[in-house]
């Protein structure tokens, strides 16, 4: 019986392509960590290095002063921004519009879907870890709600990457679509550290964030992969291998065309 179960694992690693063995480790890993994180978390076993980093970020005369120069507060400010309801969510519209007028209601869906569902995701975790806010030093923006976890950082990561994924799959160059990855998590780093440094929260809720984000957006992205490959199988009989066609048809500047006659893929899953 063991021996069928390492034959089946091993057959099920040889169908799939390594950026979907690596998008289901990610969700693996991803998940353990938020686990083991929330644990030492609610045992009280971050609580000295939270504290510590809350106050190593002020000056040790004025809690009620960042350190560095005095445009880092403002700064900060316009980065955490970038991770609040309102651009997450005109981002999101403007997406999700533009999708809807060029008719790739698979893609637009797949947007929604994951930006929806990591939201209610986020109040649900909210609600149920219910940490209070850091109380250690003055909060140098406006919060409403729990810490743990860190709202913006998640949604930020959720968006980000959900977009990033998007647009990667629109285009062949691998460098380019490196890039929009690269950039999705570098702007969602950028909004986590941005709280921690405002004082709305300690470092374990960013990190919690960026976790939870990330198993979310990857999930979805594994979770479209699937379903467009399935519509793909069921609606286009197989090909023979010499007259193979590329999944994602590129331009001649390895750019998918967004509009025009229609590929030899199919449209409702050209976006993934």
């Amino acid at each position: 019986m063991i021996r069928r179960a390492i034959s089946d694992v091993l057959d099920w690693l040889g169908r799939h392509e390594p950026a979907v063995l690596l998008g289901v480790l990610v969700v693996v890993a991803g998940t353990w960590g938020f686990i083991a994180l929330a644990d030492v978390m609610l045992d009280g076993r971050t609580r000295s290095f939270d504290e510590w980093s809350l106050r190593y970020l002020r000056r040790p005369d004025n809690p009620a002063l960042l350190v560095g120069p005095e445009w880092m507060g403002e700064a900060a400010r316009d980065l955490t921004a970038l991770g609040g309801v309102v651009v997450l969510a005109s981002v999101t519209i403007a997406v999700a519009g533009f999708l809807l007028l060029n008719r790739n209601f698979a893609a637009m869906g797949f947007v929604l879907a994951a930006v929806l569902g990591g939201l209610a995701i986020s109040c649900l975790l909210k609600a149920g870890f219910a940490r209070p806010r850091p109380q250690l030093v003055p909060h140098l923006c406006q919060v409403y709600d729990s810490s743990f976890p860190s709202g913006h950082s998640m949604m930020s990561a959720v968006v980000y990457l959900t977009l990033g994924s998007l647009l990667s799959e629109m285009i062949a160059l691998r460098r380019l679509k490196f890039y929009l990855l690269a950039l999705a998590l570098f702007l969602a780093g950028l909004v986590g550290a941005s709280r921690v440094y405002l004082g709305v929260h300690y470092p374990s809720d960013v990190l919690a964030g960026w976790a939870a984000g990330l198993v979310w957006a990857v999930f979805c992205w594994l979770l479209a992969r699937t379903l467009r490959r399935h519509a793909v199988t069921e609606t286009r009989p197989p090909l023979p291998p010499r007259h193979a066609v590329p999944l994602f048809p590129s331009g001649a500047d390895g750019v998918l065309p967004l509009e025009g006659p229609p590929q030899t893929a199919s449209k409702a899953g050209s976006f993934l």
